[in-house]
C-alpha cells in the first residue's frame, strides 16, 4: 500500500448512550483511526486526524475483501464539494471490525459517522478504491 501525500482531515463523530461506556467508544476509534486525537463531552464523541495513514485499516479491509464498490458508491453519493462521509458500525469497530452502513439506523447504538475533507477529494477516494 502506497500512501499518498495529500492534505486531508478525517473526522469521526458518535454519540454516546446512556448504556455505553467512554472508554469503550473512544477504544473502538482508536482500533479503526489509530493515529486520531479524540475528544469526549460525555454525550458524544468526536476524534480526527490530518494524516491519511489514518485511513490504513480500513483501506486494507476494503481491498482484502473487494469492496471497492460498496465503499465508492457510498463515498460518491455522499460527495458534496471537498467533502464526502460514510457510517461505521461503532460495535464492530471496538471488535476491530469494519463494517459500513447504508443508514444510521443499521448500528443499533449508533454509528460512527465518518468525515473526509480535502483540496483532492477525488484523488483521495480514488486511492481507497482504486489504489
Amino acid at each position: 500500500m502506497n500512501i499518498p501525500s495529500l492534505s486531508c482531515k478525517i473526522e469521526m463523530f458518535c454519540t454516546i448512550n446512556p448504556s455505553e461506556s467512554i472508554e469503550k467508544i473512544e477504544q473502538a476509534i482508536s482500533n479503526i483511526f489509530p493515529y486520531s486525537i479524540i475528544n469526549n463531552n460525555n454525550f458524544s464523541i468526536n476524534a480526527q486526524s490530518k494524516e491519511l495513514r489514518s485511513f490504513e485499516k480500513i483501506y486494507q479491509f476494503i481491498h482484502n475483501n473487494n469492496l471497492q464498490k460498496n465503499y465508492l458508491r457510498s463515498l460518491e453519493d455522499n460527495l458534496q464539494d471537498d467533502t464526502t462521509w460514510f457510517y461505521l458500525n461503532k460495535q464492530a469497530a471496538f471488535v476491530e471490525q469494519i463494517a459500513i452502513c447504508e443508514e444510521s439506523n443499521e448500528s443499533p447504538l449508533g454509528p460512527i459517522k465518518v468525515i473526509l475533507t480535502s483540496s483532492n477529494i477525488d484523488a483521495i477516494i480514488d486511492w481507497i478504491v482504486y489504489d
